[in-house]
């Protein structure tokens, strides 16, 4: 039986543990208050930040913010269904031809799509060239030379043979003219020949690798050749020589066969421009 003077056995417990495990809080005096000088700082930009005690004014180190990114429409346009910008500008791959010539067209299937013709450089007759110009000068020398001697019958054949020659010349202008590349969505294609027309072609699907060669003279004048393979195996294209603008033609047959959708939408988008008369 306990008696009035006696705390309970439980509350004598804790005040025992109170007084061991705990201390009396310091009071700030009146003389060490905080002044509003000393007190941290909390800088707008920093806002956000996070807070850390070990730093100086309490808040991590931080990059100035400057506010969220911003972006243009244009920077929008491809991301928003599937919609193509316009090529941008300094682009290498120029505008595609609307239609194809009548020499291009016949070789054409309806349901095949036209993306361009390109003819051989004009690097391909440097040597007919050449070889016209100099006949030109030594006939011209020769054939004096022989009217001042009165050979009359020998400056004839001269300038017969001279004639043989700017023909043989002449037919390989025309041989040049009809020698086309060209493309579509389907395939590639090469025609050539006048009286004995050859066409040989490639499926774009077929094409597993592909790529042009520019030599010195080829970056000077701006022209190069390309090679293809397929599977493997050899094919009338493997080699085409002398075709002008190689990156800008090797960009177009590359986008072509990767981008496809990216070609369709572009080209209509120009129609609609077109339509609208903008």
């Amino acid at each position: 039986m306990t008696t009035g003077s006696e705390p309970p056995e439980d509350e004598g417990r804790s005040r025992r543990f109170e007084d061991r495990d705990t201390e009396p809080i310091p009071r700030a005096r009146p003389s060490e208050a905080p002044t509003p000088s000393s007190a941290p700082s909390y800088p707008e930009d920093f806002a956000d930040a996070p807070y850390d005690p070990l730093t100086d004014g309490g808040y991590a180190d931080r990059a100035r913010y400057d506010g969220p990114p911003s972006f243009t429409e244009d920077e929008f346009a491809g991301l928003r269904g599937g919609e193509v910008g316009p090529v941008p500008v300094g682009s290498r791959v120029a505008p595609l031809d609307e239609e194809a010539s009548r020499h291009a067209a016949r070789y054409l299937f309806p349901t095949e799509k036209f993306r361009g013709e390109w003819k051989r450089h004009w690097i391909q007759l440097a040597k007919e060239g050449l070889v016209a110009v100099g006949a030109t000068i030594a006939m011209g020398y020769v054939a004096g030379w022989l009217t001042k001697h009165n050979q009359t019958q020998l400056r004839t054949a001269v300038l017969i043979i001279w004639a043989l020659v700017i023909l043989w010349c002449a037919w390989r202008v025309a041989d040049w003219w009809y020698d086309r590349f060209i493309l579509t969505n389907k395939r590639v294609m090469v025609v050539s020949g006048i009286f004995t027309r050859n066409v040989a072609m490639m499926p774009l699907l077929r094409v597993t690798d592909m790529k042009y060669v520019q030599s010195l003279t080829g970056r000077m004048f701006g022209y190069g050749h390309f090679e293809l393979e397929s599977a493997g195996q050899d094919q009338a294209l493997r080699n085409i020589r002398n075709l002008p603008n190689p990156n800008e033609l090797y960009l177009r047959i590359v986008e072509e066969m990767y981008e496809p959708e990216a070609v369709e939408a572009r080209l209509g988008r120009a129609a609609t421009s077109e339509d609208d008369g903008t």
